[in-house]
């Protein structure tokens, strides 16, 4: 008789320190019996609360749940941090395994007749029971969950949800590993100095340790990470290799062979469309965003093309401008997407007096990160300490404590900033542990929330300092408010913790931080050169703040034109031939042939592994926020306001989603924006 295998107690029993998990104690092989556990226990638990002979309570019901999966949530975390920032082929196979098992899992719970009877009792009379606005929002929370994962189906159309989204969950997870696959596996080895023709030494060092890592010593790597990437678009000036890296970066997921994902997408959009006729929606689309602030697939398009017509307009502009630069150099080429950042890098050089690479050298990454929590410490009253000698899930990865006015520590910061092969592209924030108010099982009153920041930078020479791009620094400032978003979070109850709020709300505090990288007083004080130290002059400053709107037209036709996609995908009630509907999408609005969408179908992750179907719009939605947010402080005369600040943290940092998005945002600003501010901010204003 085989034994079964032993549950590894660093999974469960996280000791390292402020209750940091042991990451150094968790094997890859320790995640199987460990899910395994932890499924059976958390069925238990729910099948306990099903069963209560006692009439249906928020406390013995709706608390129960909330508190339930304490050990498979913390096996979970463990485990997709793993997936997405420290791969391989084991964690990859186990991943295919546990993503269709945890779709089972949550089904049968989903559509426990008795426990939707429970929960279904304390909907019905919601109005007696005396709940505050936060129980309120938790109880429809449940109640809504369990309506849209099938509870009030028969059992066939219940078992048919059921198998949909398991294979969903499959087709999900393999669509983000061939992406992966497609990334790590391509790489461009340049030898001759001819061939660096244009590149600055940032860069050429970033691709040595790169060339390095695939064990070409003396040579220099382009890759498809995005630090690399898009840097060697902008500054080669060996037209051939551009096209060349560029055509790989363009056909991820569409190489056809094992990684091809345009199978995958045309299953999972049928499967999408089928699941929304089973609860009753006309379309996906128009299920997703029932519980957002957009509400409507048409006001959702309605913004969209507002700045769609703006931003194709500035960007042929642009286009006008590069195709006379092109000229003017004696060539007689089209505009084409290999050529756009080139180009646009020199004209910016002309116009602004300033290229990429005189900036970099002011943007280094630890003075960005110091500038991160200082802005924090104004705006909030915390303070970020970094601990020494604490392991994490990776020798890159830093760990701090989060502490507020009096000291204590009110949360644990992992920064995880290099690219490496194991980790996926882009940029994200997650949480190991998220903050609420309840006793759990263990005894513990509550919990403290551990969040961690993923980031893809070019990892620098050994001794060597990280340099950033803007837009790099950006995407610092625009993660760590996420996770602000998170460690700030107050309220009673799991399921609305930090950032467990509508798609398009989500995207607010972390687009909201981004604005404060370039406030002056911020700049001065952290950008400096990271030879001599010196401050940015103010004459570069300026320069760096007057272009913060050049290539506007570009940079929105990118995100705009996949939003669209997204949308048309996924408000159709069949799609055939994706490919052929972006094709269709992209001719009706005009999109330029010189731009590509900023997420192409076959590797748009954001929509086929990450959360954001029918929801990539979110960013454009949050940024209507934004700008009315910092026109807030901007019209004090003090960015750091502190009332306002208060305000700020109370109700959109703190809140999580406790509150109405639409009533938590006019309790900070006094009413609903308009979309001028955003047009404003991205130099698209009439």
């Amino acid at each position: 008789m085989t034994a079964e295998p032993a549950i590894a107690p660093a999974l469960f029993q996280w000791t390292g320190h402020e209750g940091l998990p042991r990451f150094t104690a968790i094997r890859d092989e320790d995640f199987a019996p460990a899910f395994d556990a932890a499924l059976a226990e958390h069925a238990a638990e729910v099948t306990a609360v099903a069963e209560n002979p006692e009439a249906p309570t928020f406390e013995n019901t709706v608390v129960a749940l909330e508190i339930a999966g304490d050990t498979l949530s913390r096996v979970s975390a463990l485990f997709w941090n793993r997936a997405g920032a420290h791969t391989n082929d084991t964690i990859q196979a186990l991943e295919r395994e546990i993503a269709p098992k945890m779709s089972r899992h949550y089904s049968r719970i989903g559509t426990d007749p008795k426990l939707f009877a429970r929960i279904d009792a304390l909907w019905q009379a919601r109005e007696t029971l005396g709940l505050t606005l936060e129980q309120m929002r938790v109880l429809e929370r449940h109640w809504k969950g369990f309506v849209k994962s099938g509870a009030r189906l028969d059992k066939p159309a219940q078992d048919r949800l059921a198998a949909i989204n398991e294979r969903l969950a499959s087709l999900s997870a393999a669509f983000g590993q061939n992406v992966l696959k497609d990334e790590s596996g391509w790489s461009l080895i340049l030898k001759d100095e001819a061939e660096l023709a244009g590149l600055p030494d940032f860069l050429r060092e970033s691709m040595a340790a790169a060339a390095r890592e695939r064990g070409e010593e003396g040579a220099y790597a382009v890759t498809l990470s995005r630090s690399i990437i898009e840097p060697f678009l902008t500054f080669s000036e060996r037209r051939y290799l551009r096209e060349q890296a560029f055509a790989a970066w363009a056909a991820r997921g569409a190489n056809e062979g094992p990684t091809d994902n345009r199978d995958i997408v045309r299953e999972m959009l049928a499967l999408r469309t089928e699941t929304a006729g089973l609860l009753g929606y006309k379309t996906f689309a128009a299920m997703k965003l029932e519980d957002t602030m957009a509400k409507t697939p048409e006001a959702v398009n309605g913004l969209l093309m507002q700045v769609w017509d703006k931003a194709v307009a500035r960007a042929r502009a642009e286009e006008a401008d590069i195709a006379a630069l092109i000229a003017e150099e004696g060539r007689n080429h089209p505009v084409m997407p290999w050529d756009w950042r080139h180009y646009a890098e020199k004209i910016r050089a002309q116009r602004f007096a300033f290229s990429e690479a005189e900036l970099k050298p002011y943007l280094q990454l630890e003075k960005i990160i110091e500038a991160c929590f200082d802005v924090a410490g104004r705006l909030f009253g915390i303070e970020a300490v970094e601990v020494k000698d604490v392991p994490a899930y990776h020798p890159d990865v830093r760990v701090f404590e989060i502490r507020d006015r009096t000291g204590a520590v009110i949360a644990l910061f992992l920064g995880d900033y290099f690219a490496r092969p194991s980790k996926r592209s882009g940029a994200w924030m997650s949480a190991f542990q998220s903050q609420h108010r309840l006793r759990l099982k263990n005894g513990a009153e509550g919990e403290r929330p551990i969040i961690y920041n993923v980031c893809n930078f070019a990892k620098p020479s050994e001794g060597k300092p990280a340099l950033l791009s803007l837009d790099d620094a950006r995407t610092l400032f625009h993660e760590f408010g996420h996770a602000l978003h998170g460690m700030l979070s107050d309220v009673t109850y799991p399921s609305v913790s930090g950032t467990g709020v509508s798609r398009d709300f989500v995207e607010l505090p972390s687009q909201l931080y981004e604005h404060w990288l370039t406030v002056p007083e911020i700049l001065k004080h952290y950008a400096r050169h990271v030879e001599t130290g010196e401050p940015m002059p103010q004459a570069l400053l300026d320069k760096v703040l007057s272009a913060r709107n050049f290539n506007a037209g570009f940079n929105t036709v990118e995100f705009t034109s996949s939003a669209l996609v997204d949308m048309a995908f996924h408000t159709r009630t069949t799609v055939e031939d994706p490919m052929a509907v972006q094709a269709e999408v992209l001719g009706e609005i005009g999109m330029p042939a010189s731009i590509v969408m900023r997420h192409a179908t076959p590797h748009f992750q954001h929509i086929f592994s990450g959360g954001y179907s029918a929801g990539y719009y979110s960013y454009m939605w949050s940024e209507v926020l934004d700008a009315d947010a910092f026109a807030a402080f901007e019209e004090t005369g003090n960015v750091f306001d502190p009332a306002l600040a208060e305000r700020l943290k109370t109700h959109v940092y703190a809140a999580g989603g406790a509150v109405d998005p639409e009533e938590t945002y006019k309790a900070f600003r006094g009413r609903l924006p308009s979309p001028d501010a955003m047009l404003a901010k991205r130099g698209l204003a009439a």
